[in-house]
């Protein structure tokens, strides 16, 4: 059922993928309203630097959301500096509780180079079990290409760049225009 507040928004793809030291996160630059795309080179990666440590975060769903949420993250990172999972629950936290942002319609994949968490409206904070994880519409297809790419002796950032282009081929929301962060342990 889709909801009548976002007619026809559909997402993206963001990945993250772990290896050797390293934690690589992609993601497309497509803009779909509709069966129209509004938009090809979007930025859907950032890095933030609250209080020096770089984080990256991915986010997929609302821009206009997902901005409200960085900006809640950035200041829960600068209140518990290098202390990710804190940050992540704290701002689930307000998430899920808070009136007005229970409302947002986004998800985010959140890493300091050493974690990686998938923190959704729901209140869930989640740290993906073979150091991979994916959202978005075309975030399974991700996901699954990562994993069976992780049994090769690929670099993250091979893993990451392969299997964003296998979903780009299978997911018509999602391009291979990629903007690419990487983060050291």
């Amino acid at each position: 059922m889709e909801d009548d507040r976002f007619p026809g928004w559909h997402g993206t793809t963001i990945l993250a993928v772990k290896r050797d030291g390293k934690v690589v996160v992609a993601g497309d630059g497509q803009v779909s309203v509709g069966q129209t795309v509004m938009k090809g080179t979007a930025r859907k990666v950032r890095r933030l630097s609250p209080g020096g440590r770089d984080v990256v975060v991915g986010f997929a769903g609302s821009t206009a959301d997902a901005f409200t949420l960085l900006e809640r993250l950035e200041k829960k990172l600068e209140a518990a500096p290098g202390q990710l999972q804190r940050a992540c629950v704290e701002l689930a936290k307000d998430w899920r509780t808070d009136k007005y942002l229970r409302n947002l319609e986004a998800m985010l994949i959140v890493t300091d180079g050493t974690q990686i968490y998938v923190v959704t409206g729901a209140g869930d904070v989640l740290e993906p079990e073979h150091d991979v994880a994916a959202i978005g519409s075309g975030g399974n297809f991700a996901l699954a290409a990562a994993r069976g790419l992780l049994e090769t002796d690929l670099g993250p950032e091979e893993v990451a760049r392969k299997a964003m282009a296998i979903a780009s081929d299978i997911c018509v929301y999602t391009n291979g225009k990629l903007t690419v962060e990487i983060l050291e342990a």
